[in-house]
């Protein structure tokens, strides 16, 4: 079964998910829920940094925000990808509206932006709500 990467909020644990499971991933360390729906994870200020840094696989960070039209119609490609390509990268959400310190560092002008990113270090990045071809074109980009 494909795995994913989350950091735990509570205690700042790296933790490995297996996706597929019935039942809800909490934190091996201290057993807080993660906030992983299906596979894609849900991106802190608090979290997202030390997850990049230490994830073992590329992670791909959609910045957005709920009012944001193109953002809302991306989302479900976003999700489709991730469902295809879990197990080779992290996927993450970050609503830029609750999260605003991570999007300044990385200087987002526009949303929606995705930003990959391996062994710590940004690869790649695009704006726009793209379609679904483009987009997996984009993470095989990534994954090269």
């Amino acid at each position: 079964m494909p795995s994913t990467y989350a950091v735990c909020e509570k205690c700042g644990q790296v933790n490995k998910i297996t996706l597929g499971t019935e039942r809800d991933p909490i934190c091996g360390s201290c057993k807080a829920p993660l906030a992983v729906h299906k596979s894609i994870v849900t991106g802190s200020d608090n979290t997202l940094a030390k997850l990049i840094a230490k994830s073992p696989i590329p992670v791909v960070v959609d910045v957005w925000a709920p009012w944001c039209g193109p953002c809302r119609a991306f989302a479900p490609t976003f999700e489709a990808a991730s469902d295809e390509r879990a197990g080779q990268l992290v996927f993450v959400k970050l609503n830029s509206d609750e999260h605003q310190k991570l999007p300044g560092v990385w200087g987002i002008r526009g949303i929606p932006s995705l930003i990959a990113f391996k062994q710590g270090k940004e690869i790649e990045r695009i704006s726009g709500a793209l379609p679904q071809p483009q987009f997996l074109s984009w993470l095989d980009k990534v994954l090269a």
